[in-house]
């Protein structure tokens, strides 16, 4: 896909556009098309951490009371994998994937993980076009709508976010999450996830991606302490 027409008013005008496409390319368009560059996945790991810090920031200043461990537990809700994809909906980024044919094939435009991957990949590719106020100025006001309706539903309190501030307060550590296995094709992987809190295991989770696999460890976690 040319760079022309990959941005039409719900996203942020590029200086360099080759940023933009490139934002959008799974690594599975390239497994077929040798010549088309870079996929996007080191662009995927600076809009993560972009976007932790634009979301801590925009937290912190916008709920100026609020205690260090509802801030906690409201980012990790606006960063979650079910909320970018969200977002990433919201803005009509799956037709403007570039997908492998099987990928594609098998609902890869609507897949959340691949939809996450994308938007935090175009966000790592915003902050080297144009910098940190430029990914704030696009970001903020997706994150104003979340997280009204976040607080409203109270989807902030997770599995994994419960069971740290349970350990903390009784176990005195903070858990930790190994991956144990991961499994099947590129378009259809399973993670399994432990829990552990010291030495000691306290769960197993598996999902769709790691963060999904992560907090049904933490989930089953809770089950074990009796507090699920």
């Amino acid at each position: 896909m040319p760079a022309e027409g990959l941005s039409d008013g719900r996203l942020p005008e590029f200086h360099n556009p080759a940023l933009l496409v490139r934002a959008f390319t799974h690594r599975s368009y390239l497994n077929e098309h040798s010549n088309a560059g870079d996929d996007n996945e080191r662009l995927e790991f600076l809009g993560d951490a972009v976007l932790d810090f634009v979301v801590g920031a925009f937290l912190f200043h916008r709920y100026p009371e609020m205690d260090e461990g509802k801030l906690t537990r409201l980012r990790s809700a606006l960063v979650r994998t079910g909320q970018l994809a969200t977002f990433a909906t919201e803005l009509d980024l799956g037709p403007r994937l570039r997908l492998g044919k099987g990928e594609d094939d098998t609902g890869g435009r609507q897949r959340p993980s691949l939809l996450c991957a994308a938007f935090e990949a175009m966000v790592g590719a915003y902050y080297l076009d144009s910098g940190q106020d430029a990914v704030r100025s696009f970001v903020e006001p997706l994150l104003t709508q979340a997280v009204e309706q976040i607080i409203a539903s109270q989807k902030e309190v997770d599995p994994k976010s419960t069971f740290q501030e349970l350990a903390q307060a009784e176990l005195g550590e903070t858990p930790r999450y190994v991956e144990v296995t991961v499994s099947g094709p590129d378009h259809n992987r399973q993670y399994t996830v432990e829990a552990f809190v010291g030495r000691e295991s306290f769960g197993l989770g598996s999902g769709a991606s790691k963060q999904a696999a992560t907090q049904a460890a933490a989930q089953a976690a809770l089950r074990k302490v009796g507090r699920a």
